[in-house]
C-alpha cells in the first residue's frame, strides 16, 4: 500500500474552492433579488445560514466512509419512503398544500422542509449499491442478468417516483428519471436492451407532446393531468401569447437576460421585475446584471464541478463509489441544464432550483449532502499497489 497521506492532504480542497465560489455568488444574487422582491424577509441572512448547515451535514457526512454508506442505503431509502407517505397523509397544518402541491413539512422555528431533496440522494444510494452488488454476484453478464438489473433500478426508481407524483411534483419527478436514466448509462447493461427502452421512452415523450399540443382534451380525460401542466409547454412555444398567466416568469427572464447582453448592467442595477427571483429565476438576475460573461462563468463553474466528480468517479478502486458520483452528476446536470434552460426558453418551467445558487433550504441541504457523500468517497480512498482494474462500467 501507498504512503498513507495526512488528513489535510486527504481533504477535498478543490471542491471546497468551488463551494466557496458557489456560496459567493449565490449571496450577491440572492442580495440584488431580494431588494425587488414582494416580500420583506432577509433571504440573503437565510441563505448564509443554511449554508452553514449545509458544511455542517458535509462535515458529518464526512466521518462516514462509504462502506458505511453501503450499509446504511436501505435505512435511508426506507425512510425516505416513510417520509413521502408521510407528506401524502399528513394533516393541511403540517404538509400544507402551496401552488397546487403538498411537498413541503412545515417545522416550527425553522421553516418548510422539502422531504424529495434528500431522497434524490437515498435513490442515489439505493440503485448505485444495486449496481454494484449485482455485478459482484454475477460477474458473467447475459442478457438475462442485465434485464433482471434492470427490473431491480427500475422498481427501486419506481416506487418513490409514484409518490412523488402523488405530490404532484413533476420536477423533482424528472430529476429522479435522470439520475435513474445516468446510472442506467454506466450500469454495464448491454445496448441491446437499453436502445430500445431509450427508443420507446423517446418516441413516448414525443406522442404525449404531441398530445399536448394538439389533443390536450384526451391527455386530461384518461390521464387526469393537471390543466396547468399543459399552460407551461404552451408558455414555453409561445411566451408572449400567454404572457398574461403562464408565460409571465418567462417573458420577465427573456427581457432580463437580454437586456444584460455582453457585460452586464452592474450589480445592484436590475430594472426587470421577476416574482420569485430569488429561488427559480436567479439565472435572470445573474444575466442582468453581469451579462454573458457573468452567466459564462457561472456554467463554467459548475463545468469544473462536473469535471472533479467525473475524476473522482474514475479515481475510486469501488464501483458503489462510481455509481454514486454517475447519481450526483445525473442529478445536478439535469437541475442545472433544467434551470438555465426554463429561463432561456429552451425548455419549459419546471420549477427547478439552480444548485447551490437559487435560495431554498431543502434544495441546498440535500445537495451538501451528496457533496458531504462525495468528500467521504475522496477523504477515505485506498490507494493498492497492486489492485486489480476498476468494476466499474465507466
Amino acid at each position: 500500500m501507498d504512503k498513507p497521506k495526512r488528513q489535510t492532504e486527504k481533504f477535498d480542497w478543490s471542491l471546497t474552492l468551488i463551494l466557496i465560489l458557489f456560496f459567493m455568488i449565490s449571496c450577491l444574487a440572492i442580495y440584488s433579488a431580494q431588494t425587488t422582491a414582494q416580500y420583506d424577509e432577509n433571504f440573503l441572512l437565510k441563505q448564509v445560514f443554511w449554508y452553514v448547515v449545509g458544511s455542517i451535514i458535509i462535515f458529518v457526512a464526512l466521518l462516514f466512509d462509504p462502506d458505511h454508506y453501503k450499509r446504511l442505503t436501505w435505512y435511508l431509502y426506507g425512510l425516505g419512503l416513510l417520509l413521502l407517505i408521510a407528506l401524502i397523509i399528513a394533516p393541511e397544518s403540517i404538509a400544507p398544500e402551496r401552488n397546487g402541491a403538498k411537498s413541503w413539512f412545515i417545522i416550527p422555528g425553522v421553516g418548510s422542509i422539502q422531504p424529495s431533496e434528500f431522497v434524490k440522494i437515498f435513490i442515489i444510494l439505493a440503485l448505485s449499491k444495486l449496481t454494484s452488488d449485482h455485478h459482484e454476484k454475477y460477474p458473467l453478464k447475459t442478457f438475462q442478468t442485465d434485464a433482471f438489473l434492470l427490473l431491480k433500478l427500475g422498481f427501486a426508481t419506481a416506487v418513490p417516483l409514484l409518490l412523488i407524483m402523488l405530490q404532484p411534483d413533476l420536477g423533482t419527478g424528472l430529476v429522479i428519471i435522470s439520475i435513474f436514466i445516468g446510472i442506467l448509462l454506466v450500469s454495464g447493461i448491454t445496448w441491446k436492451i437499453l436502445l430500445p427502452l431509450f427508443s420507446f421512452g423517446a418516441g413516448s415523450a414525443s406522442l404525449i407532446l404531441y398530445f399536448v399540443i394538439w389533443k390536450p382534451e384526451i391527455l386530461e380525460k384518461y390521464l387526469k393531468v393537471k390543466t396547468y401542466q399543459f399552460g407551461r409547454i404552451y408558455a414555453w412555444i409561445s411566451p408572449e401569447e400567454h404572457q398574461s398567466n403562464y408565460g409571465y416568469h418567462l417573458v420577465k427572464s427573456l427581457r432580463a437576460i437580454g437586456s444584460g447582453l455582453i457585460s452586464g448592467k452592474g450589480f445592484g442595477n436590475r430594472q426587470v421585475y421577476i416574482p420569485e427571483s430569488h429561488t427559480d429565476f436567479i439565472f435572470s438576475v445573474i444575466g442582468e446584471e453581469y451579462g454573458f460573461f457573468g452567466g459564462s462563468i457561472l456554467i463554467g463553474l459548475y463545468f469544473l464541478l462536473i469535471y472533479h466528480l467525473i475524476k473522482t468517479a474514475l479515481d475510486t478502486n469501488d464501483s458503489f463509489n462510481a455509481y454514486i458520483c454517475a447519481g450526483i452528476i445525473s442529478m445536478i446536470t439535469f437541475h442545472v441544464f433544467q434551470n438555465i434552460g426554463m429561463t432561456i426558453q429552451v425548455l419549459p418551467i419546471t420549477g427547478i432550483p439552480l444548485p447551490f445558487i437559487s435560495y431554498g433550504g431543502s434544495s441546498l441541504m440535500g445537495n451538501m449532502l451528496a457533496m458531504g457523500i462525495v468528500y467521504s468517497i475522496r477523504y477515505h480512498h485506498k490507494n493498492y499497489m497492486f489492485q486489480s482494474g476498476a468494476q466499474y462500467h465507466l
